[in-house]
């Protein structure tokens, strides 16, 4: 059976799949910058311990559900490579799946921040 890698190269790898989707996708970079604008507004706003773990957690699933995309459509890819009925389902059904989790993130994001910008 072969060597499984050692924990800092599976570090490696999996970085190495985050600067792929952040070279080649979008939409995930278009993540990383709202990201960084909730962060900056979780900071102006002083955002509660609890709240900060909601956004983190919040956050951690929008980029999973990008980069699971990102994995299946390169799977999708090289199998079919040309047009195929069942493989723009696939990818069609990844592509809601980020769609839902990211309605899902500004839900969130209204439930935390809206309030502040209210007043309230």
């Amino acid at each position: 059976m072969p060597k499984s890698p050692s924990i800092l190269a599976s570090f490696r790898f999996a970085w190495q799949g985050v600067k792929h989707a952040f070279r080649t996708q979008r939409n995930f970079r278009v993540h990383a910058a709202v990201t960084a604008l909730v962060v900056l507004a979780g900071l102006m706003f002083r955002l509660s311990w609890t709240e900060w773990a909601v956004i983190a957690l919040t956050v951690a699933v929008v980029f999973q559900a990008e980069l699971v995309n990102t994995a299946l459509e390169a799977v999708v890819d090289h199998v079919s490579p040309d047009f195929h009925a069942l493989a723009k389902v696939a990818k069609d059904c990844a592509a809601a799946a980020v769609l839902v989790v990211a309605l899902g993130a500004v839900a969130v994001g209204v439930a935390i921040f809206l309030p502040r910008l209210l007043g309230g």
